[in-house]
């Protein structure tokens, strides 16, 4: 060990105790075949808690003035959104993250249980799904998508979450008290930076987001809130992405830059077009 990193005694993830599966039940043999085991994963509880409460929430935001669609409209759009989410998450990942794994093997894209998801593709999805929803039902969809950012913070926190209940996704060597040594990892402390993604991308930007739409005028400005989201989003995870380690099958692209930093320099330019131009914009009136 290196001398940076030798004089602390870092904590070793496995004294945690955590293991990504919730619980797991054993095999059962039906009409002679053997089906299972099954398993709960921490990862998937992520993904459902954050679509489900983020459904509760968004219920609540469209009960207040200025609301561009109903109850019973959030209850109908929350299963495009489901499929946006996983769709433009695991098709970021492939595209983003790993073409040419699955170039070769192409059947390997639908493994879901296997891991493998982009926020970036994510949040692609969920753009697509408000688009195509908004135009099926004649709603203005950047009206929608103001809403829907200000819930989506919830679903990228518990999904970090769940990747340091993994071990996966760890940062990079750090002599810091708060160092963690992880599985796989080799034997240095590294940043808990799923802890820091957490913090940042998760409740930081949702008291930032609940904050400007409890508080102030920022739904009636179309645009808005999405673009702080956007803006915010993309200038938290660039910042932590320097206590990341790289994915291990592209390192450091151009400018030494990861490929996570590269994707949030354009979500930081429309973020702030958005804001810019939200000011300019018809304000909304009361129904």
């Amino acid at each position: 060990m290196t001398p940076m990193f030798a004089a602390q005694v870092a904590l070793d993830f496995t004294a945690l105790g955590l293991r990504p599966e919730v619980f797991t039940l054993p095999s059962v043999e039906v009409a002679g075949m053997v089906l299972g085991p099954f398993s709960l994963r921490w990862y998937s509880l992520a993904y459902i808690g954050g679509i489900l409460l983020g459904w509760a929430l968004l219920r609540r935001m469209v009960r207040e003035p200025y609301a561009p669609m109903s109850i019973p409209q959030v209850d109908d759009f929350i299963t495009w959104a489901t499929l946006g989410i996983i769709a433009g998450g695991r098709l970021g990942y492939v595209l983003f993250y790993n073409l040419h794994q699955y170039l070769a093997h192409p059947l390997d894209i639908f493994k879901l249980w296997d891991g493998g998801m982009s926020f970036h593709g994510g949040a692609l999805g969920m753009a697509a799904a408000v688009v195509l929803y908004a135009r099926a039902n004649k709603l203005e969809w950047l009206r929608i998508i103001d809403y829907v950012a200000c819930v989506a913070p919830i679903g990228q926190g518990l999904g970090r979450l769940a990747n340091f209940i993994n071990g996966e996704l760890w940062g990079r060597p750090t002599g810091a008290a708060w160092g963690i040594i992880f599985p796989g990892a080799g034997p240095l402390p590294r940043h808990p930076s799923q802890l820091y993604e957490a913090a940042g991308e998760g409740l930081l930007l949702l008291i930032v987001l609940s904050l400007l739409f409890w508080r102030t005028d920022a739904r009636t400005r179309p645009g808005l809130l999405v673009g702080v989201a956007t803006a915010g989003f993309g200038l938290v995870r660039f910042g932590i992405e320097f206590f990341r380690e790289p994915d291990a099958q592209l390192g450091y692209l151009a400018l030494h830059l990861t490929m996570g930093q590269l994707l949030c320099l354009p979500m930081v330019v429309v973020g702030l077009v958005l804001i810019a131009t939200s000011a300019g914009r018809q304000r909304v009136q009361p129904a």
